[in-house]
């Protein structure tokens, strides 16, 4: 069975067409085979650029693309070349997976029907990045390809094993109830292939495990016996460590003071609380860490400021990690600066050897040159009673699993 893995931005479309088995249970992360993937950027410009990958092939055509309905036509046209494509009709594609971000009082997959658009649309406010083109482009779908199954995987899902008392704010019961208001936890694709992944590797389903999902958007989850018991994002994306330019936690009662000062609205400080914080405000240069790195090694304080509150949040959260779990059997590092960043890797576990931490710095150095065919490789000393990983993240394979799942039960 084929399907099609969406990733969406307002104007762009990222995919992968999997071939699955369809009598695999959603943790049977080895029985997909990745066929093609691909991409639609800019859309609404007259000028959107459409790339595609399959096998040795690789194909990039510019072209108008009005919607992201348009967008899939464009992909699935691409899939189908006549020379070189990955299938030979668009009907061979069984569903369109999504990896959604915020349900609301829906968490979990579903077969996108009204309630749960309706559903996305409640939570608006709190993910506004997500959810508004989500909700069209799906909506475009429906409309363009009405016999085309689509399915939301929202990232909360695998944090639903969270205990209550890690989950719930000390805000008035009333809002909790009627507003959905608790820490839900995202990244949930990533996490849960760690999950899954690490108790292959360990050879253990019972193993403890803390993922460390860091990238431009950074989230630190616990696992124990492949479920999440404690996460650092709460209500939105927003929250927990700084992000690239997202702020990460914040009191909530400096607003007023900000919008006095400033005379900014509240929606105009939290957009700059949305795209001018996180590593971007702290260095005052940029939101990448390659380049906060770079700076921070030339001398520059603000850089050298940035790079290290990132690093000691996520050694106070990681602290947090290890208490829940009553210590962990792994640390696993991925996302885009977790599997390259060695310096961040070293750093956040540097002086941790009474807890049982303990790196082999050159293991951390080399651990280019030492990875498996999946990018994976260790980077642990010998006397360290918690082993280190870098494991490269799939979260594509997870949510189309989770497709599949989802239409063999709906």
């Amino acid at each position: 069975m084929l399907v099609l893995v969406a990733n969406l931005g307002s104007t762009s479309f990222k995919y992968r067409l999997f071939e699955m088995t369809d009598d695999g249970a959603i943790d049977d992360i080895q029985n997909a085979r990745c066929l093609a993937k691909g991409a639609v950027e800019r859309i609404g410009d007259a000028q959107s650029k459409c790339t595609v990958e399959i096998g040795d092939w690789s194909n990039e055509l510019t072209m108008s693309v009005p919607d992201h309905g348009v967008a899939v036509q464009a992909c699935l046209d691409q899939l189908t070349d006549p020379e070189n494509g990955a299938i030979e009709d668009a009907s061979q594609v069984a569903a369109i997976g999504f990896k959604a971000v915020h349900g609301g009082r829906l968490s979990g997959v579903f077969v996108v029907d009204d309630q749960v658009l309706d559903a996305m649309a409640e939570m608006n406010a709190a993910a506004p990045a997500h959810n508004p083109p989500y909700i069209a482009a799906m909506k475009t779908l429906q409309a363009r390809f009405p016999d085309l199954p689509l399915v939301a995987a929202f990232e909360t899902d695998f944090h639903q094993t969270i205990p209550a008392a890690r989950k719930e704010y000390a805000i008035p019961r009333q809002w909790a109830d009627e507003f959905h208001i608790r820490k839900w936890g995202f990244h949930g694709a990533s996490h849960r292939y760690i999950a899954f992944r690490s108790a292959e590797i360990l050879g253990r389903q019972d193993a403890r495990v803390i993922s460390c999902h860091l990238g431009g958007s950074s989230s630190i989850t616990a696992i124990e016996n492949r479920q999440s018991v404690q996460t650092t994002m709460g209500m939105t994306p927003q929250t927990g460590l700084p992000q690239n330019n997202r702020v990460g936690d914040f009191d909530p009662f400096a607003l007023p003071l900000i919008l006095q000062r400033t005379g900014l609205s509240l929606d105009e400080a939290l957009q700059e609380l949305a795209s001018k914080g996180g590593l971007l405000g702290l260095s005052n240069r940029s939101g990448d860490i390659r380049d906060v790195e770079q700076a921070a090694s030339e001398g520059d304080s603000q850089s050298q400021l940035a790079l290290d509150v990132f690093i000691e949040e996520i050694r106070r959260h990681l602290g947090g990690m290890l208490v829940a779990l009553g210590g962990a059997d792994a640390i696993v590092f991925t996302g885009g600066i977790g599997e390259n960043d060695t310096l961040v890797r070293g750093r956040v576990c540097a002086g941790l050897e009474q807890l049982g931490i303990v790196v082999d710095p050159a293991a951390n150095e080399g651990l280019r040159d030492r990875t498996n065919d999946l990018g994976e490789a260790s980077f642990h000393a010998g006397d360290s009673k918690t082993q280190l990983w870098v494991i490269p993240t799939n979260e594509e394979v997870i949510v189309a699993r989770q497709t599949l799942h989802a239409l063999k039960h709906s």
